[in-house]
């Protein structure tokens, strides 16, 4: 079996690594993909000279491999940490950095073209909220045509003072040691 995991950097590694454990069993493999929309105006602009007055071919070249180093250091700052969560866990994977500015229709084209078996995202808004219906997890879902499991946030812990605060108001004076 092959799983697309597909990151924009808040998916937990901790899931990923457990769904990804049973989803291949032992012969199948994972691909890490994250989607990276390369600014190239900025870029551009960043890197021009219009204040020299001759521009030569090579700012061209110029131009293309800063995109590159862009588009390279953001994508492994996105899959880092599922790449290693996984290796670490003995589970080879290969980490792919995809440009665009669509993530979904991305992500959908790389499930297609790697032949991925399940597409295992994250979900970055409530997924039963209207508005989830907007997200790239719900994209996924409809566009790719094949199983996709989504991974929710991690459970944000209730403070323990708060907590602490709420049972010492029930105890009674008379009970107290």
């Amino acid at each position: 079996m092959h799983v697309l995991v597909a990151t924009a950097g808040a998916l937990s590694p901790d899931p990923v690594v457990e769904f990804t454990r049973h989803l291949i069993g032992g012969t199948g493999s994972v691909t890490v993909v994250t989607v990276v929309e390369v600014p190239h105006s900025f870029l551009e602009g960043i890197e021009s000279d219009d204040w020299h007055p001759l521009h030569d071919s090579a700012a061209v070249g110029r131009d293309d491999a800063v995109a590159t180093q862009y588009l390279e250091e953001r994508g492994k700052r996105i899959t880092e940490p599922i790449r290693q969560a996984l290796e670490a866990a003995r589970i080879p994977c290969v980490a792919r950095v995809l440009e665009g500015a669509d993530a979904a229709a991305a992500i959908s084209a790389a499930a297609d073209q790697l032949k991925a078996d399940v597409v295992l995202l994250g979900a970055t808004k409530p997924i039963f909220d209207m508005e989830a219906w907007e997200s790239v997890s719900a994209r996924v879902m409809l566009e790719s045509g094949r199983p996709v499991l989504v991974v929710p946030e991690g459970r944000k812990e209730a403070d323990g003072t708060e907590e602490m605060d709420a049972y010492q108001e029930t105890v009674l004076p008379s009970q107290s040691t």
